[in-house]
């Protein structure tokens, strides 16, 4: 067969984090299942994780792979164990690992020439990968977890604090010109693919696409390609707790009657942080789920930030993971009635699909521009009340104040209003994705897009 005809090949590149892998796994099995062939780009640390989180779909006959890249973590100054962002210690560190990744551009292309795809799609803050696909003349479209929200002739006149603010926006910073440079990037790529659905932000979507000219398909929500409870459990880490006994404790529970408390893979709450949280959700009476980071140099069976005699009291109305949970499968099960996130945009948008009201506490990065979304636009959510942007750590916040969001988000007239716009959202969501529905179409669009593309670039050769 020619070239003109054979399947679409298409390199999947994620940033290596949890919160930006685990679309990108989605992405590439949503275009496997629409008849193209995926390869994804990992280091050999991460390989394990999508392989495991692949392995139905490959198993299932689809034309899904992952090929690994190196990073040259001596070049930068990091010690070879640091292969992983759960490893990195300062902000000193994280720079030092972008420049790794930033150097992977000779493996990146060697894997271009060997393999032949006919698009990269890569993640945003990989902006150097738009002139390696240019030079094998490859469109290159970037992967977004949510729109970038410019406040300035923006529709719904979003009132921001400077406080809300990332840092790189306010002041000249060594990121200052690495995000000017991604923007740029992104503009002068093929296009953007949404991990969204137009339903949810049609103003948006529309003045992205008219008012800012860019090319842009949404395909979203990327979490419902997970069909199956399996699917679901292994996306991203290994799980900490054992699926079934999480949803063993959930069926015993009352539907709307558990809130869910998860803050993703990157930001990091102190120990008097997370005592305050732990007095407020014993102060609320309500049943939860609270997902805890494992402290690495905390003494086996100590705890500072746990109070005295917290899990025996807590027992029948708390379950505490510390580690990795299985986040989509708990927010899918009816017992779960809100949830409070840090509104990373996975987070959010897998809220949203499951139908659930949110408590808002923004950490970092684009967060305080999603929980706006979520408790202005869609009126889906109350905020804990943050007021301050801070890099991975988190502002602090009381116990008086986790205690009254749970109680908010899960009882009373004001949480059933919430809930029925975040069921209807829902079914929306679901809708999408389906034959026929927005995301369907745009991704079908886009595929033929692509196709065109590689027909021209074939002509010219």
């Amino acid at each position: 067969m020619g070239r003109e005809s054979h399947q679409l090949h298409i390199f999947f590149f994620p940033f290596m984090a949890p919160g930006h892998m685990i679309p990108m796994i989605d992405m590439a099995k949503l275009f496997t299942i629409r008849g193209c062939k995926s390869t994804l780009i990992a280091t050999p640390y991460d390989e394990p994780t999508i392989l495991k989180s692949i392995a139905k779909t490959k198993d299932l006959g689809f034309d899904i792979d992952v090929v690994t890249v190196t990073l040259p973590l001596k070049e930068v100054g990091l010690p070879e164990d640091c292969d992983n962002l759960n490893r990195l210690t300062s902000i000193e560190m994280h720079k030092q690992f972008l420049g790794a990744i930033m150097l992977l551009d000779q493996q990146l292309e060697l894997l271009i020439e060997q393999l032949a795809p006919d698009c990269l799609v890569s993640d945003t803050i990989l902006p150097w990968t738009t002139e390696i696909a240019a030079k094998w003349g490859i469109p290159r479209l970037v992967s977004c977890d949510s729109e970038p929200f410019i406040i300035p002739n923006f529709p719904g006149e979003i009132p921001m604090s400077g406080m809300q603010l990332p840092d790189f926006c306010k002041e000249e910073t060594e990121l200052t010109k690495f995000f000017k440079e991604m923007n740029e990037s992104e503009k002068r790529s093929f296009g953007v693919i949404m991990n969204s659905f137009y339903e949810l932000e049609p103003a948006y979507a529309d003045h992205y696409r008219t008012f800012l000219g860019r090319r842009s398909w949404f395909v979203g929500p990327l979490s419902l390609c997970n069909k199956e409870t399996q699917d679901k459990a292994q996306r991203g880490n290994q799980s900490s707790i054992d699926q079934h006994e999480c949803l063993k404790w959930l069926d015993s529970k009352q539907p709307n009657s558990v809130i869910y408390i998860c803050f993703g893979s990157m930001a990091n709450f102190n120990a008097a942080q997370l005592r305050e949280i732990a007095v407020g959700l014993e102060a609320s009476g309500q049943q939860f789920i609270w997902v805890v980071k494992k402290d690495p140099n905390a003494e086996e069976g100590k705890e500072e930030w746990l109070p005295d005699g917290y899990e025996s009291r807590i027992q029948s109305k708390g379950l505490i993971i510390r580690g990795w949970a299985p986040q989509v499968l708990i927010l899918d099960h009816e017992a779960v009635g809100g949830f409070v996130t840090h509104c990373g945009w996975n987070s959010t948008l897998e809220a949203v699909t499951a139908g659930v009201p949110m408590v808002t506490w923004p950490v970092a990065a684009e967060q305080f521009f999603n929980e706006k979304f979520v408790t202005q636009v869609l009126k889906i959510g109350v905020n804990i009340g943050v007021k301050q942007w801070v890099r991975l750590f988190g502002d602090s916040v009381k116990s008086e104040r986790v205690e009254e969001a749970v109680k908010r988000v899960l009882v009373g007239e004001e949480a059933e209003e919430m809930r029925r716009r975040a069921k209807a959202l829902a079914e929306m969501a679901i809708g999408a994705v389906e034959e026929g529905g927005s995301s369907w179409s745009d991704l079908g669009a886009l595929l033929q897009e692509l196709r065109r593309q590689r027909l021209a670039h074939n002509k010219k050769i």
